[in-house]
């Protein structure tokens, strides 16, 4: 499909009490693609893919690209232009939304790399399957520390790890203990406590809120 080539300065108001300083500029839009400028850095936005601004771009044609920026969705359209001077919130936090069974699962990231969580307050650490731990780069067995769990297919070894950061929307949590289940389960990343622990979390219905405490 062919670029559309139209320039125009964006910056994202604040829609709900989370604020933003963030300079964005869309330099062209096409299906599942979209080229933009943040903070005079050029980007190429793919579907599931975080920039390090922290911006998720959700879907996109030729004619409006619907962007997450730290856990807050809004659909822009080539010609559009909204500015403002807005500032981030010292107390970052995100919104995460409810999908089709119900269930909260948000993208976000694990040292730097895109993670499809699914919130699970009754796990008590992040965990993740032996493929998804490859994936993101872990050597668990060499730095890992060996264990065992029961899970709903029997007994699986597990290795206790700590990752680097762990980041969802706005809010950044380092030094993150996590379980590697040496197996094929969980088939998402589990958010458990070791993560949501950490955070002020309200259950809005079908939005659950996370704030840093400090």
């Amino acid at each position: 499909m062919k670029w559309r080539q139209l320039i125009f300065g964006l910056s994202l108001m604040a829609f709900t009490s989370q604020l933003f300083a963030i300079d964005l500029v869309v330099l062209g839009l096409f299906r599942n693609k979209v080229m933009v400028k943040i903070d005079g850095k050029q980007r190429i936005l793919k579907p599931g893919k975080i920039s390090p601004e922290g911006v998720l771009l959700i879907s996109s044609n030729s004619d409006e690209a619907v962007l997450e920026i730290d856990g807050v969705k809004g659909s822009y359209r080539l010609g559009s232009h909204i500015g403002s001077s807005f500032k981030r919130d010292e107390q970052p936090e995100v919104s995460i939304y409810q999908d089709e069974r119900g269930m909260f699962t948000v993208i976000g990231s694990i040292n730097n790399f895109p993670v499809n969580f699914l919130v699970d307050t009754g796990a008590s650490h992040i965990a993740m399957n032996r493929n998804e731990a490859r994936r993101l780069g872990i050597d668990f067995r060499q730095y890992g520390k060996r264990g065992r769990a029961s899970t709903a297919n029997g007994i699986v070894n597990t290795w206790n790890i700590v990752l680097d950061k762990v980041q969802v929307g706005n809010v950044t949590i380092r030094n993150v203990k996590a379980f590697v289940n040496d197996s094929d389960s969980p088939r998402k990343v589990l958010l458990g406590m070791s993560f949501l622990g950490q955070l002020e979390m309200t259950n809005e219905g079908q939005r659950l809120k996370l704030k840093k405490k400090f």
